[in-house]
């Protein structure tokens, strides 16, 4: 028996009796970070980083919920589990596991590109490593945060002397807070989604430090936004919501936009390949880094990765899981509620999850 198996309900450990990240209610879910295809309702206890509680509580409403530092050890029927910095958002962890010597790591979602406000990726030794794909290809190459961001800055620069509002479409937990930065850089007022501005006061309620923004609501003259930066989730682009900014140009911040013909199907005026992801090299050196005998890849293009990693040596499978559903500006993507981002009431502890992604 492995130490993780793959099962309907998710990844299960059997020798601690938890899960990690389950699509289906459990006991004990151990949580690798706060985006809704790994952080379900229904279970009975959960257990996250300490920066990820806020947001699974604002996700999932009242639960038991146990928060941990990374690096920080727990016993769970002889098993040893810690979680590590991932890198992908705000409290995003890598699980270790650890019994009788033997050591698997699974990766959550992950980026190794330090972005100031995630925590930086820590490759961690293991036996077995499972690990996301979601652009797991050549064709997917970052440019430096710093670069990009400088990209993005002269394109709103560019709209404020055309007179244009621009509209950055970036998703509301992760990309969202990581954007904020630099666009105080280059505008005086940083307008919201409601589904943004949620997730915003509860980070804000939880101590962080984040640059001021202003929720957009009916009552403000569509004139206000003429030469500012509105922040929206990839569900509002091509929504009523959408028409009340005056002349207005679209961005869109996602790993899509490496490649042309997303933005064009997007019918987007400007995109900027800004992820919360690994890119395929970030994907290789992470995967080389684990030391791992094993490695098993989840979500993305595993077909092509886990073939790759054959090729050059390293014993690789595919692994079909219900993870990835809402990477990069899926659909359905802010918290459901009506176009202002205003959500319905968490739901009860153990029950449905009644919310879309963040």
């Amino acid at each position: 028996m492995p130490l993780i198996s793959f099962t309907d309900k998710g990844l299960y450990c059997e020798a601690g009796q938890f899960y990690i990240d389950p699509w289906q209610p459990v006991d004990k879910a151990v949580i690798t970070h706060a985006h809704s295809d790994h952080a379900r309702a229904g279970s009975q206890a959960y257990l996250c980083h300490h920066d990820t509680l806020p947001l699974l509580q604002l996700r999932l409403g009242p639960n038991h919920y146990q928060p941990v530092a990374w690096n920080e050890k727990i016993t769970m029927n002889e098993v040893t589990v810690s979680l590590h910095p991932a890198g992908h958002i705000i409290g995003s962890s890598q699980v270790r596991v650890e019994y009788k010597g033997e050591v698997w790591v699974v990766s959550g979602d992950y980026k190794t590109e330090a972005d100031g406000i995630s925590g930086i990726f820590e490759p961690i030794p293991c036996h077995t490593f499972i690990s996301e794909s979601t652009f797991g290809l050549p064709i997917y190459n970052w440019k430096p945060q710093d670069e990009l961001f400088q990209e993005i800055q002269n394109w709103i620069r560019n709209n404020q002397v055309a007179g244009k509002t621009s509209v950055l479409i970036g998703y509301s937990l992760g990309k969202a807070q990581r954007l904020l930065k630099a666009l105080g850089e280059v505008t005086g007022t940083i307008y919201a989604h409601g589904a943004i501005w949620n997730v915003h006061e509860t980070l804000l309620q939880a101590g962080w430090k984040l640059p001021a923004i202003q929720r957009v609501t009916p009552e403000i003259p569509k004139e206000s936004y003429r030469g500012h930066v509105v922040l929206a989730p990839p569900s509002a682009d091509g929504s009523l919501w959408m028409r009340r900014f005056p002349s207005a140009s679209t961005g869109i911040c996602s790993g899509w936009m490496q490649v042309r013909g997303h933005q064009r199907r997007r019918n987007a005026d400007a995109g900027f390949a800004l992820s919360d992801h690994a890119d395929w090299n970030g994907l290789l050196q992470s995967v080389k880094a684990t030391g791992a005998q094993k490695v098993y890849i989840t979500h993305g293009f595993q077909s092509a990765f886990s073939r790759y990693l054959i090729e050059i040596g390293i014993s690789a499978a595919e692994v079909k899981t219900e993870f990835g559903e809402e990477e990069e500006g899926a659909p359905a993507d802010p918290l459901k509620g009506d176009e202002e981002g205003n959500s319905p009431p968490p739901p009860p502890a153990g029950g449905e999850d009644e919310f879309a992604p963040l």
